[in-house]
């Protein structure tokens, strides 16, 4: 998924268990995109559709990680997404499809407006890992649709320059939060109070002691659409930085901190002391203003 949400053409499948990736390559391609179950409930729901051929959950789990693992080998791409048994039936609904046919599984997955749900498989564990990104990504693929709806289609569509600042500035006090924090393991949490509901983010942050930060792409993603929204619409938000700030070349030596701050919608400024945000007590974060 691009910037301004423009996907690229894939080939998918939508029955991890028969599917045999290396008779697909050689006719599609090179991109393979699938719609995973993540939970035991979402599977026995989904029984009367025919996705898998196992006979339980554990079951398509492992079948789902081998295919995974040999489309990992055999495409240059693999993606994939939540496959969420009320919105596939939603959509059934909504275009009249037969949820039992592959054509109904097939359309659901390749929808436009779905494309911000989609991650990157790029050979993780499925069960610890990659599946709660699942369910993430797809929390955040509806809050994107729903900052993209706020901003008149400006966040995947035609950008406007207000947009295009507002984006930009927003990643500018994301980069000086992290540089004022430095080094240590961390999680932020941003939220703006938005028209149709509250906009929330919140991303886990590995900042090394050279100034490289390991974040997932899609969370950078979110956080700064948000970020961008309350700064594009003059809305109200707050941000909430805390963890371990440290690094083993300093002696193995960690203290807990927790930052705040507070937006009515044209810049982040410290919060008042003892802000409660995401159940953590903060204090005043640091002024953005002197941080390089």
């Amino acid at each position: 998924m691009t910037r301004n949400g423009r996907a690229r053409r894939t080939t998918y499948c939508t029955a991890p268990a028969q599917f045999r990736p290396r008779e697909r390559a050689q006719r599609s391609g090179q991109a393979f995109l699938t719609g995973i179950l993540t939970s035991r409930a979402d599977f026995e729901r989904a029984r009367a559709w025919h996705l898998s051929d196992a006979a339980d959950y554990e079951t398509y789990l492992l079948d789902t990680a081998v295919v995974l693992a040999e489309a990992h080998r055999t495409f240059a791409v693999v993606r994939a997404r939540m496959f969420h048994p009320v919105d596939f039936e939603e959509f059934c609904l909504l275009h009249r499809l037969d949820p039992a046919t592959p054509a109904a599984r097939d359309r659901y997955l390749v929808n436009p407006p779905l494309q911000t749900q989609l991650l990157s498989y790029q050979g993780e564990e499925l069960s610890s890992d990659f599946i709660p990104r699942l369910v993430r990504a797809r929390e955040s693929g509806l809050t994107l649709r729903h900052i993209d709806l706020l901003l008149d289609g400006g966040l995947f569509g035609e950008e406007s320059r207000a947009v295009r600042d507002a984006h930009q500035w927003g990643a500018e006090l994301f980069r000086r939060m992290l540089v004022g924090a430095g080094c240590g393991v961390y999680e932020l949490r941003c939220v703006v109070d938005a028209p149709g509901g509250r906009l929330e983010a919140s991303a886990r942050i590995l900042h090394w002691e050279d100034g490289v930060v390991r974040i997932n792409d899609e969370d950078l993603d979110l956080v700064c659409a948000v970020f961008c929204a309350g700064l594009a619409l003059e809305l109200p938000g707050a941000a909430l930085l805390h963890g371990s700030q440290g690094s083993a070349e300093a002696c193995g030596e960690y203290r807990q901190v927790a930052w705040a701050w507070r937006s009515g919608g044209r810049d982040y400024t410290p919060a008042p002391a003892g802000e409660l945000l995401a159940g953590a007590e903060a204090v005043p974060g640091f002024s953005l203003g002197t941080v390089c």
